[in-house]
């Protein structure tokens, strides 16, 4: 039987030791040889340790080749991913950890202190650390050990990553993604978007999330293609990498830094074939003036978390603006109502989603998972659209209020039980509006005591060790009362219509 962790997957396809898999915005090469060794390393360097498969890695590190390495080792030993944003405040790390139950944390060297209570609390053994270029004293642990290993051998529906999502009830969802999850998004999306060993990828994503890892990560190794690896992006790094390259990936903010920016022409785009864009949104006026300046049509494709992607617009084909394409070979999408029934050609209902990638379910939360999928086997994304009548997925909306700034989801509900914990505070309404280049950002409304002497200054100090900086309200308003409807819901619409346009 064949071996069905990623890993092995990867080898089954067959590494070319000597092709080139990754150079650095320093210059610094690595080929597929140098991953099979390092990753190898990681994997015997985790299992001395201890650690079984099936037990969880926490990682929370900023993006480095180092990082790539300890997620393909955790893999190959059949251990389970768990990234975490490096934003995350202290409480939050409080909550993922007591709720992962990892075998082992890395963090930042600078966190290590911080975190050595926190990892006594939830009983964590093991607390190693890696910073920014990949030293600490995981690199000098990892260093002595041999350079090759057996890979692990997994089935289909074993767990491989634990992803966690913030969810309306203000606590974070873990999401069990299995190797067959992987696997079988990594496919179908390198046939979708024709990736093959001579493409180049400007990867300037992060890699705690799915787009930068699964995405751009997994195409790149399932085609045995290459990457500019950037730590972070930058429009003058993107730009000149641009020119030996044949596609970039982006949240829409990166396109429209992009577009701010006049040295930005078809020049750059000479050797391009692709440009995608995903996480969020992309507005039809971003399309239409990237086309004109780049002559590039940019790809937006769906997905979530749970699923990987579900939908792509077209490759070879008509790229409609405002629209995220159509279902990936594989999956299944329709939209129905709240009774669950299939909506008309044309009708605005909820997203469902059926295949291969949509996830195993929540992390100990089996009446979680039962109440997001309906009889019938199909996942309730929460998100509003319709269908065309040529097959397009248009999103129109978002359930449960989701605000996406630069790419990264925050639910209001989070937001708010912090705001509301904080003396003084009655109550709070936390929604999105837009920004010019995120997109969309927080914002609060808060009812305050009239005895209470707190500021937007004070609220905001408050908030930060309990919030990643990109959840923090970027305003705050101080209100008399929420504006509610007739059955007292608080009607964030009119907030919103309120400061629709706070920020320049």
């Amino acid at each position: 039987m064949s071996n069905a962790n990623f890993f092995a997957v990867l080898e089954q396809r067959g590494v070319v030791e000597d092709r080139l898999l990754l150079i650095t915005a320093s210059g610094v090469h690595y080929t597929y040889g140098d991953m099979q060794r390092e990753s190898a390393r990681v994997a015997n360097a985790l299992r001395n340790l201890g650690l079984v498969p099936g037990d969880r890695v926490s990682v929370q590190v900023e993006k480095s080749v180092a990082n790539l390495w300890l997620y393909l080792g955790v893999l190959r030993a059949g251990l389970v991913f768990h990234p975490l944003n490096p934003g995350y405040a202290f409480e939050e790390m409080r909550y993922f950890l007591g709720n992962a139950e990892p075998g082992l944390l890395i963090c930042d060297p600078e966190n290590a202190q911080a975190y050595r209570a926190l990892c006594d609390e939830a009983g964590i053994k093991n607390l190693m650390t890696m910073d920014a270029q990949g030293q600490g004293n995981l690199a000098d642990y990892i260093e002595p050990f041999a350079c090759d290993f057996t890979t692990e051998q997994c089935e289909d529906d074993d767990l491989a990553v634990l992803l966690y999502s913030s969810g309306t009830t203000g606590r974070p969802k873990g999401i069990m993604l299995s190797h067959k999850n992987l696997r079988s998004n990594a496919e179908v999306l390198v046939d979708t978007w024709g990736f093959t060993a001579s493409d180049v990828l400007v990867h300037a994503l992060p890699i705690y999330h799915v787009h930068g890892l699964f995405v751009g990560v997994h195409c790149v190794l399932m085609s045995g293609a290459s990457m500019h690896w950037l730590a972070q992006f930058g429009v003058q790094s993107v730009c000149d990498r641009l020119k030996s390259s044949t596609v970039m990936m982006g949240v829409p903010t990166y396109y429209t830094r992009l577009l701010a920016d006049s040295q930005l022409s078809r020049d750059h785009c000479q050797t391009m074939r692709l440009f995608v864009s995903g996480s969020a949104p992309l507005l039809e006026e971003t399309f239409v003036a990237f086309e004109a300046r780049t002559g590039h049509a940019i790809l937006e494709r769906y997905g979530m978390s749970e699923t990987g992607m579900n939908c792509s617009n077209p490759l070879v084909g008509e790229r409609r603006p405002g629209t995220v394409g159509l279902p990936l070979r594989g999956t299944e999408i329709r939209v129905c109502d709240e009774q669950h029934n299939p909506c008309p050609t044309g009708e605005i209902g909820e997203l469902q989603v059926r295949g291969l990638n949509v996830f195993k379910g929540y992390w100990r939360m089996p009446e979680k998972t039962a109440s997001d999928f309906t009889d019938d086997g199909w996942f309730i994304t929460g998100d509003q659209g319709l269908i065309d009548e040529l097959g397009y997925i248009s999103i129109v909306g978002r359930s449960k209020d989701m605000v996406i700034t630069g790419g990264l989801n925050v639910y209001p509900k989070e937001v708010e039980v912090a705001l509301n914990d904080i003396p003084g505070i009655i109550e709070s309404a936390v929604f999105g509006v837009p920004h010019p280049d995120f997109g969309e950002t927080v914002v609060a409304a808060v009812v305050v005591d009239p005895q209470s002497d707190i500021t937007s200054e004070s609220i905001r100090a408050d908030l930060v060790n309990q919030l990643a900086k990109f959840k923090l309200p970027k305003k705050i308003q101080r209100v008399e009362a929420l504006p509610r409807n007739s059955m007292g819901k608080v009607q964030k619409n009119v907030l919103r219509e309120q400061w629709c346009e706070p920020f320049e």
